[in-house]
């Protein structure tokens, strides 16, 4: 396999660690490369999360080799040929060169090899095909870099062969089409979601979730969702995830308030943002994609907000309904989750700046907690019973009618005064 072009220098090429591991590698003769993801990220010059080796030596060599160096060593995947380096506190995942015999869907029984390109067919798309030395050779098998410049999402081999081997490939087309895709999509792969989209019911909902909220990152998130209900893949998944609009304008949303702070592209409130559905299919999206407790609760209160938070802030009675909603939903960033999802709403009833206006103004506020508690109302001579709670509730109806501006004494004079009343009527 001839040098396809040349990757300058990058700082996580050339920092210690990785010069230390490939050291290792070397010097018990094992040829190695970085391969996958982070190639791939570095040639476009995006980011780069993790990075991953290849080499032709046997897991438990690669294990020697790097023992003999004095650097740590996980074996984190052993029967299949990956361990994981851990150099100067930085995790180098390496796998040895491998070649299927044999693949039951996540799974598959290999067998190890020295053939750089064997292993490269064993990648789903072409851009994931990519591998390169610590010098920067770039070697490209499959027309990756090609595929890169054309921003075109392509399997290698026959796409319908590599989603029935695995047919969460079939959303990874999709959630890398969202991430790096232009223009129209590799017509062959639309052909094959098309026909194995019926199996994607039988993928755990785990794994479902980790593809759609990556896919839900992306800049054009909504446009690749779009795509998917072309396609019949989401009447599959998430029947009630239609709302592509909402979560255009979101997006959208997202990126003209990112100066000066970027908003983070937060998949749960993307996934509200899509879904146009009440509490019960919201409820149904959340077990489909087995959410967390705390994932799930978000998304119900995303999909039906427990109070409106959409005032104009014209008036001092818009700030103060601001305010009095922030206290009722409690959490500052559901607050502003559900401030983002108001401006994405079909009717716009948030403007964007007004969304600006109320985002600085829930971020000034303090928390907003009552000042007084139950203990308080027992030292007044309370009873113990309905009467503390009843007390508190009426305590805190004029405190928030007084826009939470008395304090602990003033809150205890009114207590006070409420006791009092109700001893009177007792009396009486």
């Amino acid at each position: 396999m001839t040098v396809a072009a040349r990757l300058s220098p990058q700082p996580w090429m050339t920092a210690p660690e990785s010069r230390a591991v490939f050291a290792a590698l070397a010097a018990g003769g094992a040829d190695a490369r970085f391969v996958g993801g982070c190639v791939r990220d570095a040639w476009l010059g995006r980011p780069v999360k993790d990075i991953d080796i290849a080499t032709h030596a046997p897991p438990e060599r690669v294990m020697e080799l790097l023992a003999a160096a004095g650097i740590r060593c996980i074996p984190t995947g052993i029967a299949h040929g990956t361990v994981t380096a851990l150099a100067g506190g930085k995790p180098y995942e390496i796998t040895t060169l491998r070649r299927d015999v044999e693949t039951f869907g996540r799974h598959a029984r290999v067998e190890f090899t020295d053939d750089w390109v064997e292993d490269a067919a064993r990648r789903d798309l072409t851009m994931n095909a990519l591998s390169c030395t610590p010098d920067g050779a770039m070697f490209d098998p499959f027309g990756g870099l090609a595929d890169l410049a054309a921003g075109r999402v392509r399997f290698v081999g026959e796409a319908l062969r590599r989603i029935d081997e695995d047919v969460l490939r079939l959303l990874r087309f999709f959630r890398f089409h969202a991430h790096y895709g232009r223009g129209e999509p590799d017509a062959e792969a639309l052909a094959a979601c098309r026909a194995m989209a019926p199996r994607l019911p039988t993928l755990s909902g785990e794994r479902v979730r980790g593809e759609l909220f990556r896919l839900l990152t992306a800049p054009n998130a909504a446009m690749a969702w779009r795509l998917m209900m072309g396609q019949g893949v989401m009447v599959h998944l998430l029947p009630e995830a239609t709302d592509t609009g909402r979560l255009e304008r979101l997006i959208a949303i997202e990126h003209d308030l990112a100066q000066p702070d970027p908003i983070p592209p937060d998949p749960t409130r993307r996934l509200a943002a899509v879904l146009d559905s009440d509490r019960a299919g919201a409820l149904r999206a959340a077990d489909a994609l087995r959410l967390s407790n705390h994932e799930r609760d978000r998304l119900l209160a995303l999909v039906e907000p427990p109070v409106a938070v959409a005032p104009a802030l014209t008036t001092a009675e818009d700030r103060q309904a601001l305010r009095q909603a922030l206290y009722r939903v409690g959490d500052a960033g559901l607050f502003g989750d559900l401030l983002l999802m108001a401006a994405a709403g079909r009717d716009g009833p948030l403007t964007l700046p007004a969304l600006r206006r109320a985002l600085v103004v829930a971020d000034d506020l303090p928390a907003l907690r009552l000042p007084i508690a139950g203990r308080d109302l027992l030292a007044l001579g309370l009873p113990r019973g309905p009467t503390i709670g009843d007390t508190l509730k009426r305590v805190e109806a004029w405190w928030i009618a007084e826009d939470f501006r008395p304090d602990r004494d003033a809150c205890l004079a009114m207590a006070g005064a409420l006791t009092a009343d109700q001893t009177s009527e007792r009396s009486a």
